[in-house]
């Protein structure tokens, strides 16, 4: 996610001197890795768009835009069946329901694994994929680097990694109330959740697809004396899947912010309720 408008990873860790620019008005907001050399994984940088177009960046960490705007919000506590190959599909939206095949055969650690070799498959991988990019597990070092290394092509990992461990230093760790390890202070529990909402596929191959995922999401400090309350975020996440070793893996991903519904009329529960709430319901995998 970004840390600073036109600033990539690699350059100053991504930061600029106000954070909470990247959210803004809009909550829009460009991030671009270096460029590569020609032929590497991630391919040339893609022209320059207006602040209203795509998050562009190579590897989706769901839910780093919310965090940063929940760092900057004060005090410094601590579908159907497959559409022809390469083609569009124009089918409308249909409901997650029971279809009679098993799109999960396996886990990678505690990230489902054995996808489907179809659209159906595609789909259930992309959702799971950003459960496991938008949680918790992502700020801390050495679960960060497993999640990455299950849910992406083994051709990006290496540089993706690096690119993450100077976008979650110390510092930005810091700023979003974290100790240095990215672990939540005594008394305050961090939430980071991803549900994904629903999913499209915007294209299918037969070892390629492009699937969008819509999702809620939740970020911020719970505990007594938190300044830094739990919000909600609503955003939709392009993945750009490929078949390798005989998975759906990410191979590039993009981000925008919503559709967001008008909020409801539901009572903000405290701080301690919500912290309850996040101790005592697990987290859940996605499938279809």
């Amino acid at each position: 996610m970004s840390l600073g408008d036109e600033d990539g990873y690699g350059s100053d860790a991504g930061r600029t001197s106000d954070a909470y620019s990247t959210i803004g008005g809009t909550r829009q907001t460009r991030t671009r890795l270096p460029d590569g050399p020609a032929g590497d994984a991630y391919g040339p940088r893609r022209p320059a768009r207006n602040s209203r177009s795509l998050i562009t960046f190579v590897g989706v960490v769901v839910l780093l835009l919310g965090a940063i705007a929940f760092a900057n919000m004060g005090g410094d506590d601590g579908s159907g069946g497959k559409s022809g190959s390469g083609t569009k599909d124009k089918t409308g939206a249909a409901p997650t329901a029971a279809t009679g095949t098993k799109p999960v055969t396996g886990k990678n650690g505690t990230i489902p694994s054995g996808f489907a070799h179809d659209q159906q498959g595609a789909e259930s991988a992309a959702s799971n994929y950003a459960v496991a990019l938008g949680s918790a597990d992502m700020f801390v070092a050495s679960s960060r680097q497993t999640i990455v290394q299950a849910t992406h092509d083994p051709a990006v990992v290496g540089k993706l990694t690096t690119d993450l461990d100077t976008a979650y230093s110390p510092s930005f760790l810091k700023n979003v109330g974290l100790n240095e390890d990215g672990s939540a202070p005594s008394g305050l529990t961090f939430v980071s959740r991803t549900v994904p909402v629903g999913t499209k596929v915007v294209e299918h191959a037969a070892d390629s697809a492009t699937v969008e995922v819509w999702c809620t999401g939740l970020v911020g400090m719970a505990g007594e004396g938190s300044t830094k309350p739990v919000t909600e975020t609503w955003f939709t996440i392009s993945e750009k899947l490929r078949w390798t070793g005989n998975d759906w893996k990410i191979e590039s991903s993009s981000q925008t912010e919503g559709p967001t519904p008008v909020s409801g009329d539901n009572r903000a529960s405290s701080a301690d309720e919500i912290a309850g709430a996040v101790e005592g319901y697990g987290g859940f995998v996605y499938a279809r």
